[in-house]
């Protein structure tokens, strides 16, 4: 069995628990997510199966589209719902759509991210959450991450109350916190916040509208028809610019050939996807560190053909 399943995953578990729950239904061990998703999130989900393993870490690399909830009133150990309160400040006053509208447009772009303890970042091989779950306070390496676009999801044009909810979706690059964005969303409005709930809608090209849940794949099992669920590894970096060699070159390209970077894409360093004349991806290259014009492959994908 060979391909990407788009998982909705469901509240309450784990990106890994996930992975062993369909290691059990798919029957192989060879199951990979794409990226940690907090226990208390929902959504998108895309897990590899077999061959479709290698490129994991190109949809992880993949843009992600999230729909959140930002609470203003009160922030959280956790920077989530789940979190213990930590600061809190009613809402005094009546915020505007205008101001809140403003604030989103400014987080567009490239901005800087501080991790929060409770996340799987590593500092000195240790996971931010285990210092955290000591009490113990580590400094936390700051990141740099894109938003592509962000949008107010609510008809008000005035917000009130001790405490006060907006929906937002956003577009964002990999690695971005959206419990932090949360967080910076209610200092720029002047009040603690913290992020009341989210859905992940898109991960690459896999929507919830392409996605399964347990319930329907245990279904297709009884059915004998899992196989249904699985897309074609190319679905999966289908977003990565592309390059179709023939057949004498493909077997050049299974055996690791370095080959020249094609014209129209000089000066992109990769990762570029090399494909046979009816569309499989047989390898993803890069430009080579020291050999000018020239690719390598980053990873084979296919050497059996």
């Amino acid at each position: 069995m060979e391909g990407i399943l788009p998982l909705f995953k469901p509240a309450g578990m784990t990106s890994h628990d996930c992975v062993f729950k369909l290691r059990k239904l798919l029957r192989t061990k060879k199951v990979g997510h794409t990226g940690t998703l907090d226990p208390d999130v929902t959504g998108v989900l895309p897990i590899c199966v077999g061959k479709a393993t290698k490129i994991a870490e190109y949809i992880t690399d993949a843009g992600k589209a999230y729909e959140g909830e930002v609470t203003l009133g009160f922030t959280t150990t956790t920077e989530d719902a789940s979190g213990e309160k930590v600061d809190e400040k009613a809402v005094d006053r009546t915020i505007t759509r205008a101001e809140i509208e403003e604030v989103l447009q400014s987080l567009i772009g490239e901005i800087e991210q501080t991790p929060p303890m409770y996340s799987a970042v590593k500092v000195n091989g240790k996971k931010l959450y285990e210092y955290a779950r000591q009490g113990i306070e580590v400094e936390r390496p700051t990141r740099k991450v894109t938003i592509y676009g962000i949008e107010l999801l609510d008809d008000r044009d005035s917000f009130e109350g001790e405490q006060v909810s907006f929906k937002f979706r956003v577009s964002c690059s990999k690695g971005t916190y959206i419990r932090t964005l949360a967080v910076t969303i209610g200092e720029k409005l002047g009040f603690p916040a913290h992020m009341s709930s989210l859905v992940r809608i898109q991960s690459a090209d896999f929507t919830i509208e392409d996605c399964y849940t347990f319930e329907q794949l245990e279904e297709l099992a009884e059915e004998g028809n899992l196989a249904a669920s699985l897309h074609p590894l190319e679905a999966g970096i289908s977003y990565l610019p592309k390059y179709r060699i023939n057949d004498k070159v493909a077997e050049k390209v299974k055996n690791g050939a370095l080959l020249p970077i094609p014209e129209e894409y000089a000066g992109n360093s990769g990762p570029i996807i090399v494909e046979t004349e009816d569309g499989k991806a047989l390898a993803i290259y890069r430009a080579h560190p020291t050999k000018i014009g020239m690719m390598k492959p980053d990873k084979v994908l296919r050497n059996d053909q």
